[in-house]
């Protein structure tokens, strides 16, 4: 078996750390692979070596992204007294995750990234489900049952800290109430089933 160049999975990483980095600070769909290769100090057809274009690095981070939301959450949930605390902690971590973490935020829900393949849309659709998982299973364990009412719910109050978070993102020069109290106030009437 051959070695694995070492720089090369650094240079890969730089990449990614890079367009995250721009995604940040810019529009994403504004963002080129001319401007990520020129962040990381490399030609664009060096990039092309790692990635196959701005598609595949896009599906990498919202991959990534969907896979911190599943740790967070997940790990948020632990020591939760009960089904509303586990619900509530999952929907406080989410909000937070969004709030810290917004350009892989934006990355995993505010852009399609685009799959150029079946395998790598399956990746995606893979990664958004683990993330969405950590809900579902709380909320079928709060009502007992596993149905499309239970996958409803769940989904209702998935849909329900997202409009929480991008509005939070998108319009923050509106006149909001303190955030804290905006967020429990949002989480005590969604958390209740």
């Amino acid at each position: 078996m051959a070695n694995e160049n070492p720089l090369r999975g650094n240079r890969r990483e730089q990449i990614l750390q890079a367009a995250m980095a721009l995604f940040g600070n810019h529009e994403i769909a504004q963002v080129t692979t001319r401007q990520i290769a020129k962040a990381v100090g490399i030609s664009q057809p060096s990039l092309y070596a790692h990635f196959s274009g701005l598609d595949e690095i896009t599906v990498e981070l919202c991959c990534r992204a969907f896979d911190l939301l599943h740790a967070r959450t997940s790990a948020a949930t632990r020591g939760a007294v009960d089904h509303t605390a586990r619900l509530r902690a999952i929907g406080r971590e989410y909000i937070a995750f969004g709030l810290d973490q917004s350009a892989a935020y934006r990355v995993a829900f505010m852009i399609e990234p685009m799959p150029r393949t079946e395998a790598e849309l399956e990746r995606v659709k893979q990664a958004g489900h683990r993330a969405f998982s950590v809900l579902l299973d709380a909320c079928r364990d709060a009502v007992g049952r596993d149905d499309e009412g239970v996958h409803a719910l769940a989904q209702s109050m998935w849909a329900s800290v997202h409009g929480l978070v991008a509005l939070l993102l998108a319009r923050q020069d509106f006149p909001w109430a303190e955030r804290e109290l905006l967020i429990e106030t949002h989480l005590s009437r969604i958390c209740r089933i």
